[in-house]
């Protein structure tokens, strides 16, 4: 049963992943776009803890928790998110729901394999600037668009309390922007249409190690680093003279030549550690911190004198509690209860702003009563970016609801 789950899910998320719009956030303009794969439902709702060498759960940001896979492990996930954006002068509402994440696990003995499909991030915004005066001008933004990742996986267990992995990704998108700009009471504006494909490759690293400290008490850790790899991109730029028709369609009169432009992005290395104690499968409490180098993230198009890049930081505490996994009585009492606060500084700086992002992150882990499955529901409340110095402040809540779903492969059959 869970092979043709697999198949179907695969399809679906296949087509949706690249007709979605998976964000309205305005600073998806920069660098590309607005990276926002979290990790999987349970990780996201402990801020994105993800200490415990888990047997029935992928953890898709290190590899070596594939070792530790004790069934064939299939995981797929989507978010409804609901912004404000909120200037000193205006505000605005928008709405998204997208598919997040497809995986799948494999348990190889000491070895275990994944590989899946993320969109890691999206570009998806609408800017509209009427002018005050008939000196200024009329304006109008927007762009859509993102990158994937295709990744696969190897962890390997070299003793039972630690495990090593490595994964490769590679990386593909498209980027498309179309600027307009009009003059009041003047029919011809002038459209700058951009469209920018990307792809690259880059790998990364991991470490999971838990000991017991005594009868009751376990010590995680975990540790990932993500090596500085390079996006190639190339920009197809067209500038073209347009006015609008009686229909109020635009219609493009005069049409420069397009300008082909490539340009090498440097995707910074990465490195993300934690610790934390617990007993397990009852309860757990850990920190996690990420550090990224600030990188080189401006494309052509999206190259401006008031936006810099800085080093990201990112600073998590999160765990989980679950009242008695094992009882046969009190379904209550198997629900994994989640939470998590996080604070990240995301790198991009705009008007001498750092852009800094806040939040709150609860969630339950519901088991599916016969099976080792779940479905995994999380909340999210946060706050990113600032109404100083003119920029936008965005006031968001996520709901999200992921699958973990198991099954034995391969087993052999002790009866013909």
């Amino acid at each position: 049963m869970i092979k043709k789950i697999i198949i179907s899910a695969c399809l679906l998320f296949s087509f949706v992943s690249f007709a979605q719009e998976g964000t309205a956030s305005p600073y998806s303009f920069f660098g590309i776009g607005d990276v926002r794969y979290k990790g999987t439902a349970d990780v996201r709702s402990m801020a994105g803890v993800a200490l415990e060498q888990d047997s029935i759960h992928l953890n898709l940001d290190n590899p070596s928790s594939y070792a530790n896979l004790k069934f064939t492990t299939f995981s797929v996930g989507g978010s409804y998110n609901t912004t404000k954006l909120k200037s000193d002068t205006e505000s605005a509402s928008t709405r998204r729901t997208t598919l997040d994440y497809l995986a799948v696990g494999l348990p190889l003995g000491k070895f275990g394999v994944g590989f899946g499909l993320i969109p890691y991030s999206s570009v998806g915004y609408k800017i509209t600037s009427l002018a005050e005066d008939a000196t200024q001008n009329n304006s109008r933004f927007n762009g859509s668009g993102g990158l994937n990742k295709v990744f696969f996986g190897v962890g390997y267990k070299i003793t039972p309390s630690l495990s090593l992995g490595a994964d490769v990704h590679y990386n593909f998108g498209k980027i498309q922007t179309n600027s307009l700009e009009f003059i009041t009471n003047v029919p011809i504006g002038t459209r700058e249409l951009n469209s920018v494909d990307l792809s690259g490759v880059n790998f990364n690293v991991g470490l999971m190690y838990q000991t017991k400290i005594n009868s009751k008490l376990t010590f995680f850790s975990s540790m990932a680093y993500t090596l500085e790899s390079t996006l190639s991109t190339e920009n197809t730029r067209n500038i073209d003279t347009v006015i609008y028709n009686s229909n109020y369609d635009l219609v493009v009169v005069d049409s420069s030549d397009k300008l082909v432009t490539k340009t090498d992005l440097r995707l910074p290395s990465k490195i993300t550690f934690g610790a934390g104690i617990g007993r397990p499968r009852n309860w757990l409490i850990g920190g996690q911190v990420s550090l990224r180098n600030s990188g080189s993230l401006a494309s052509i198009y999206n190259k401006l004198s008031n936006v810099s890049y800085q080093k990201q930081e990112k600073y998590s505490i999160g765990g989980y509690f679950i009242p008695k996994y094992n009882t046969f009585s009190g379904y209550a009492k198997r629900i994994t209860y989640r939470g998590g606060l996080k604070y990240e500084k995301t790198g991009l700086v705009v008007n001498n702003q750092s852009i800094n992002d806040i939040g709150i992150t609860l969630g339950l882990g519901m088991p599916i009563t016969g099976s080792f499955s779940n479905i995994n529901f999380g909340f999210e409340l946060g706050k990113k970016g600032t109404t100083s110095s003119n920029l936008v402040q965005e006031n968001y809540a996520v709901f999200s609801v992921g699958m973990s779903l198991n099954d034995r492969w391969f087993v052999k059959r002790k009866f013909d």
